[in-house]
């Protein structure tokens, strides 16, 4: 009963969308603060090979992923200095950060006499629960039959959602991406929430890369993340900067990556490459309807997003 092509398709559709679920909902994080980072890919791809390095050189996992989570985090470090500290233009310093990103990780994946590209991890992320669990009828394979960093993403949106609506600190870094001049007066360290949440995102982000090379792939290849942190900043637009909505956004967008390994399957006479390019041709389909109904309206970005605070023009 759970060799059928719809649990299967399920099951990939989850896997490749967890990455996505921690960038994403860690893009939220950030944005719902007022900083517009867009340097999510390049977080992905040093959280994605500082992770495995660091799990091929210790045999730990959960050390690689904690490696990733860090790097991840010094890259939004960066992007928080620029944006924050020193009022730079939010969007070029996103960008730059892809840019550095993506030729820092080649850097370190490919350099040396032993390249990363050429090293094995012992073994991937596996299932976590017993198999008696997995093997349940139907909800087995769905809901039982995954490794820890999918669970841990549930419990990532799952707090980030309590977070943002039910504690203070969520409710001051919303107050700050919505008025900062109006935090600021009501107390509120306005640098300080912002600089908090854009290591938090970033964090997210190195969680993503490091699932990619830690569980998915389970290896290193140069640009492995192949636009995925674009995807991630448009779910946070589809999800309307909600936690929950965005795991569902994710596993939609999971669900057409391996709709096109399923029409491989079946043997659909399409080009590789037209099903390769399928989320990201849904991805800009999307936004376009989105930018001309009335559904756009109820998508509104927190009103002080990827706009600097300067405390003095009070």
């Amino acid at each position: 009963m759970n060799d059928g092509a719809f649990i299967e398709f399920l099951v990939i559709a989850i896997g490749a969308g967890t990455p996505l679920v921690w960038a994403s909902v860690g893009e939220i994080l950030t944005e719902r603060s007022g900083i517009l980072n867009l340097g999510v890919e390049g977080m992905m791809l040093v959280g994605a090979v500082t992770a495995y390095w660091v799990a091929v050189t210790t045999g730990t996992l959960m050390l690689g992923v904690l490696a990733g989570a860090l790097a991840g985090a010094a890259l939004a470090g960066i992007h928080g200095v620029l944006s924050i500290g020193l009022r730079a233009n939010q969007i070029v310093s996103g960008i730059a950060l892809v840019i550095l990103g993506s030729g820092l990780s080649t850097y370190l994946g490919s350099g040396g006499d032993d390249p990363l590209s050429s090293r094995a991890l012992d073994a991937p992320f596996g299932q976590l629960l017993p198999d008696a669990l997995a093997d349940l009828p139907l909800v087995g394979p769905v809901f039982f039959g995954h490794d820890l960093l999918v669970y841990g993403s549930w419990a990532f949106t799952a707090a980030a959602a309590l977070y943002l609506s039910r504690t203070r600190a969520g409710l001051e870094a919303r107050a700050v991406g919505e008025d900062p001049a109006a935090a600021d007066a009501a107390g509120i360290t306005v640098n300080r929430v912002r600089y908090v949440h854009t290591l938090l995102g970033g964090a997210a982000a190195g969680v993503a890369g490091s699932y990619l090379t830690l569980a998915l792939f389970g290896s290193w290849q140069d640009n492995l993340s192949a636009g995925t942190g674009w995807i991630a900043i448009a779910i946070v637009i589809f999800s309307a900067w909600r936690p929950l909505r965005a795991l569902l956004a994710a596993y939609l967008f999971g669900a057409l990556t391996s709709f096109g390994f399923n029409l491989q399957l079946l043997d659909v006479p399409l080009p590789l490459s037209v099903l390769a390019a399928l989320p990201y041709v849904i991805t800009l389909a999307a936004l376009i309807v989105l930018s001309n109904t009335r559904a756009s309206r109820r998508l509104s970005a927190p009103a002080a997003l990827a706009r600097p605070y300067w405390r003095e023009s009070r």
